[in-house]
Protein backbone atom coordinates (compact mmCIF):
# COMPACT_ATOMS: atom_id res chain seq x y z
CA UNK A 1 0.00 0.00 0.00
CA UNK A 2 1.39 3.43 -0.74
CA UNK A 3 1.96 6.14 1.74
CA UNK A 4 -0.20 8.67 2.22
CA UNK A 5 2.08 11.76 0.82
CA UNK A 6 2.73 9.41 -2.62
CA UNK A 7 -1.74 8.94 -2.10
CA UNK A 8 -2.23 12.43 -1.77
CA UNK A 9 -0.56 13.34 -4.73
CA UNK A 10 -1.90 11.21 -7.26
CA UNK A 11 -5.09 11.78 -6.55
CA UNK A 12 -5.02 15.71 -6.52
CA UNK A 13 -3.17 15.13 -9.70
CA UNK A 14 -6.36 13.07 -10.84
CA UNK A 15 -8.45 15.64 -9.46
CA UNK A 16 -7.34 18.65 -11.29
CA UNK A 17 -7.43 16.90 -14.41
CA UNK A 18 -11.26 16.24 -14.61
CA UNK A 19 -12.69 18.33 -17.32
CA UNK A 20 -14.44 21.70 -16.16
CA UNK A 21 -18.12 20.89 -17.97
CA UNK A 22 -17.61 17.11 -16.52
CA UNK A 23 -16.79 18.77 -13.09
CA UNK A 24 -19.82 21.02 -13.25
CA UNK A 25 -21.94 18.10 -14.20
CA UNK A 26 -20.63 15.80 -11.09
CA UNK A 27 -21.16 18.78 -8.74
CA UNK A 28 -24.63 19.06 -9.61
CA UNK A 29 -24.95 15.23 -8.99
CA UNK A 30 -23.02 15.82 -5.56
CA UNK A 31 -25.31 18.42 -4.61
CA UNK A 32 -28.51 16.65 -5.58
CA UNK A 33 -27.82 13.74 -3.54
CA UNK A 34 -26.23 15.72 -0.39
CA UNK A 35 -29.55 17.63 -0.62
CA UNK A 36 -32.03 14.60 -0.86
CA UNK A 37 -30.44 12.79 2.12
CA UNK A 38 -33.43 13.06 5.49
CA UNK A 39 -30.32 14.27 7.39
CA UNK A 40 -29.85 17.65 4.98
CA UNK A 41 -33.59 18.54 5.49
CA UNK A 42 -33.69 17.86 9.52
CA UNK A 43 -30.36 20.10 9.83
CA UNK A 44 -30.75 23.40 10.69
CA UNK A 45 -26.92 24.27 10.84
CA UNK A 46 -24.57 22.83 8.86
CA UNK A 47 -21.07 23.06 8.52
CA UNK A 48 -19.86 23.70 5.12
CA UNK A 49 -16.62 24.29 3.55
CA UNK A 50 -15.40 27.03 1.24
CA UNK A 51 -14.40 25.09 -1.90
CA UNK A 52 -11.18 25.50 -2.66
CA UNK A 53 -9.06 24.90 -6.27
CA UNK A 54 -10.55 21.22 -7.51
CA UNK A 55 -12.79 20.74 -4.54
CA UNK A 56 -16.61 19.71 -5.19
CA UNK A 57 -18.00 23.31 -5.08
CA UNK A 58 -19.93 24.17 -2.34
CA UNK A 59 -20.75 27.84 -2.76
CA UNK A 60 -24.03 26.75 -4.37
CA UNK A 61 -24.65 24.05 -1.44
CA UNK A 62 -24.16 27.44 0.21
CA UNK A 63 -26.68 29.43 -1.43
CA UNK A 64 -29.35 26.44 -1.19
CA UNK A 65 -28.70 26.32 2.50
CA UNK A 66 -29.50 30.09 3.00
CA UNK A 67 -32.56 29.75 0.86
CA UNK A 68 -33.35 26.81 3.15
CA UNK A 69 -33.22 29.12 6.38
CA UNK A 70 -30.35 27.24 7.40
CA UNK A 71 -27.10 28.79 9.84
CA UNK A 72 -24.80 28.44 8.13
CA UNK A 73 -20.79 27.66 10.04
CA UNK A 74 -17.82 27.75 7.90
CA UNK A 75 -13.44 26.67 9.43
CA UNK A 76 -11.46 29.53 9.66
CA UNK A 77 -7.76 27.90 10.06
CA UNK A 78 -5.56 28.77 13.34
CA UNK A 79 -2.63 27.66 12.11
CA UNK A 80 -0.36 28.63 15.52
CA UNK A 81 -2.85 26.31 17.33
CA UNK A 82 -3.45 23.64 14.38
CA UNK A 83 -6.85 23.81 14.90
CA UNK A 84 -9.89 25.14 12.70
CA UNK A 85 -12.50 27.65 14.30
CA UNK A 86 -16.00 27.80 13.61
CA UNK A 87 -17.84 30.95 12.80
CA UNK A 88 -21.47 31.20 11.60
CA UNK A 89 -22.40 33.37 8.38
CA UNK A 90 -24.74 35.68 7.17
CA UNK A 91 -24.01 35.32 3.06
CA UNK A 92 -20.93 34.58 1.02
CA UNK A 93 -19.91 37.96 1.26
CA UNK A 94 -18.40 37.50 4.38
CA UNK A 95 -15.62 35.03 3.40
CA UNK A 96 -12.39 36.85 2.39
CA UNK A 97 -8.72 34.89 1.35
CA UNK A 98 -7.26 33.07 4.65
CA UNK A 99 -4.90 30.13 5.35
CA UNK A 100 -3.23 28.98 1.48
CA UNK A 101 -5.77 31.08 0.24
CA UNK A 102 -8.85 29.08 0.82
CA UNK A 103 -12.07 31.11 1.36
CA UNK A 104 -12.98 31.53 5.50
CA UNK A 105 -14.93 33.51 7.22
CA UNK A 106 -13.86 36.80 8.67
CA UNK A 107 -13.61 36.56 12.77
CA UNK A 108 -16.91 38.01 13.95
CA UNK A 109 -18.02 38.61 17.57
CA UNK A 110 -20.43 36.27 18.60
CA UNK A 111 -20.64 34.22 15.68
CA UNK A 112 -18.08 31.61 16.94
CA UNK A 113 -19.79 28.08 16.87
CA UNK A 114 -18.91 24.80 18.86
CA UNK A 115 -18.85 21.77 16.73
CA UNK A 116 -20.90 20.07 18.98
CA UNK A 117 -23.87 22.84 18.34
CA UNK A 118 -23.64 21.75 14.44
CA UNK A 119 -26.68 19.23 12.84
CA UNK A 120 -24.78 17.86 10.54
CA UNK A 121 -20.98 18.31 9.55
CA UNK A 122 -19.69 18.45 5.35
CA UNK A 123 -15.97 17.90 4.85
CA UNK A 124 -13.37 17.97 2.19
CA UNK A 125 -10.84 15.76 1.44
CA UNK A 126 -8.10 14.28 -1.02
CA UNK A 127 -8.97 10.48 -1.34
CA UNK A 128 -11.58 8.24 0.57
CA UNK A 129 -12.17 3.83 0.68
CA UNK A 130 -14.81 2.27 0.47
CA UNK A 131 -14.09 1.80 4.65
CA UNK A 132 -15.33 5.31 4.99
CA UNK A 133 -11.79 6.53 5.53
CA UNK A 134 -10.70 9.85 4.62
CA UNK A 135 -7.35 11.19 3.51
CA UNK A 136 -7.24 14.42 3.99
CA UNK A 137 -4.26 17.68 2.97
CA UNK A 138 -1.57 16.35 5.75
CA UNK A 139 -1.80 18.58 9.30
CA UNK A 140 -5.04 16.81 10.75
CA UNK A 141 -7.07 19.91 11.18
CA UNK A 142 -10.82 18.08 10.42
CA UNK A 143 -9.52 14.96 12.26
CA UNK A 144 -8.64 17.39 15.51
CA UNK A 145 -12.24 18.85 14.87
CA UNK A 146 -14.10 15.56 14.46
CA UNK A 147 -13.42 13.41 16.95
CA UNK A 148 -15.55 16.12 19.15
CA UNK A 149 -19.04 16.26 16.61
CA UNK A 150 -22.15 15.08 18.03
CA UNK A 151 -23.84 14.95 14.61
CA UNK A 152 -22.80 13.05 11.20
CA UNK A 153 -20.16 13.51 9.05
CA UNK A 154 -20.62 13.43 5.25
CA UNK A 155 -17.62 14.10 2.79
CA UNK A 156 -17.99 15.18 -0.55
CA UNK A 157 -15.96 13.22 -2.98
CA UNK A 158 -15.56 12.56 -6.65
CA UNK A 159 -15.61 8.79 -7.77
CA UNK A 160 -12.09 9.67 -9.24
CA UNK A 161 -10.81 10.38 -5.27
CA UNK A 162 -12.17 6.93 -4.14
CA UNK A 163 -9.30 3.92 -3.36
CA UNK A 164 -9.68 0.80 -2.70
CA UNK A 165 -8.05 1.60 0.40
CA UNK A 166 -6.48 3.88 2.47
CA UNK A 167 -3.44 3.46 4.96
CA UNK A 168 -5.47 4.43 8.52
CA UNK A 169 -4.21 5.71 12.05
CA UNK A 170 -6.01 5.25 15.24
CA UNK A 171 -6.05 9.20 15.00
CA UNK A 172 -7.84 9.61 11.66
CA UNK A 173 -11.58 10.03 12.00
CA UNK A 174 -14.03 7.44 9.55
CA UNK A 175 -16.99 9.53 8.04
CA UNK A 176 -20.90 8.11 8.44
CA UNK A 177 -21.42 8.88 4.74
CA UNK A 178 -19.22 10.06 1.48
CA UNK A 179 -21.30 11.76 -1.40
CA UNK A 180 -19.87 11.25 -4.55
CA UNK A 181 -21.20 12.30 -8.11
CA UNK A 182 -22.44 7.77 -8.96
CA UNK A 183 -22.92 6.80 -4.90
CA UNK A 184 -23.38 7.36 -1.77
CA UNK A 185 -21.32 5.25 1.17
CA UNK A 186 -22.91 4.75 3.58
CA UNK A 187 -20.85 3.49 6.81
CA UNK A 188 -22.25 4.09 10.00
CA UNK A 189 -23.77 0.52 10.48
Amino acid sequence: MSDKSSIRKGILSRRDSIDPDLKQAKDKSISERLTGLPEFASARTVLLFASFGSEVDTISLIDRCFKDNKSIVLPKTNKEEGELLLYMINNIGELVPGYRGIPEPSVFEGRSMDVRNVDLVIVPGVAFDEQCNRLGYGKGYYDKLLKHRTSPAIALSYEEQIVVALPAEPHDIKMDKIITDKRILNCNG
